[in-house]
């Protein structure tokens, strides 16, 4: 089916996810709408991120997206399950297949956890990981300095690298064996983390596990597209030219212009 797929974010983080969309399955078109107004989702209600969900759900289905992909921890961990009753396309979060990853990484049975403070205030990491072995321990600890210091370009800094160190010192005091980027913005500093943990640890990238779960309900729900024309569009609610630079920069050659849709209207 040559639809595209609709991936949607608080800003440039969930272009991690569509990255990796974009690598593991190239024939499938992408509609990506970032809401750079209204970033960061982590210090946000409940209430408002379902509110902010479901207008930019309503937009992407205005371009006929065949599912869904929210590419955003704080929206999947607050807005998945209810969105799930109200639309009639496959939608899937980002927070599953993390959690299942960790779970088959860990060998002493102590998994850890970074993310904004919505996601971690959640418990929905915990709370998934619980379900599939409740014996593990989880260990969190929210880190919301970090998509501030991502969205500014500062991912190859010393600053950043300090911050990471403060945040990450009580996980590794605890010797987990397993870390979960709970946010789509962290892959972006992956090497950082990976020099701050040290090879013992296992990083999970939920950008690269959700992109095969989403493959496999393309495949399962029979909506994998042909061999017809790619296209990927990309929106924004704010700031479109810093988020083409930022996406190009991640993404070279992908993002070729960047709308700007009043969301509001949704």
């Amino acid at each position: 089916m040559n639809l595209p797929i609709g991936v949607f974010d608080s800003g440039v983080g969930g272009l991690t996810v569509a990255r990796e969309i974009i690598s593991q399955m190239p024939n499938e078109s992408i509609v990506y709408f970032g809401d750079t107004a209204r970033v960061p989702y982590g210090s946000k209600s409940k209430d408002t991120i379902i509110k902010y969900s479901r207008q930019i759900v309503n937009f992407l289905q205005t371009k006929n997206v065949k599912a869904i992909v929210i590419a955003c921890n704080t929206a999947s961990a607050f807005a998945l399950d209810i969105l799930k009753t109200e639309i009639n396309i496959p939608i899937i979060g980002v927070i599953h297949a993390g959690a299942i990853t960790a779970t088959k990484t860990t060998k002493v049975g102590r998994i850890g956890v970074v993310g904004t403070n919505g996601t971690i205030s959640s418990g929905i990491y915990e709370k998934t990981i619980h379900e599939i072995n409740s014996e593990l321990e989880v260990i969190q600890k929210a880190c919301p300095l970090l998509v501030p210091l991502v969205e500014e370009g500062l991912i190859n800094d010393g600053v950043t690298d300090e911050i990471i160190s403060r945040y990450v010192s009580e996980l590794k005091s605890r010797h987990i064996d397993s870390l979960v980027l709970g946010c789509t913005h962290y892959p972006l500093l992956y090497n950082t983390f990976r020099r701050i943990m040290g090879e013992g640890v296992s990083l999970v990238n939920p950008a690269y596990e959700t992109a095969k779960e989403l493959k496999s309900l393309l495949i399962r729900e029979n909506l994998c597209a042909g061999d017809g024309e790619v296209f990927h569009e990309f929106y924004v609610s704010d700031m479109a030219e810093r988020f083409s630079d930022f996406a190009s920069s991640i993404m070279p050659g992908i993002v070729k212009n960047t709308g700007i849709v009043n969301i509001e209207e949704f």
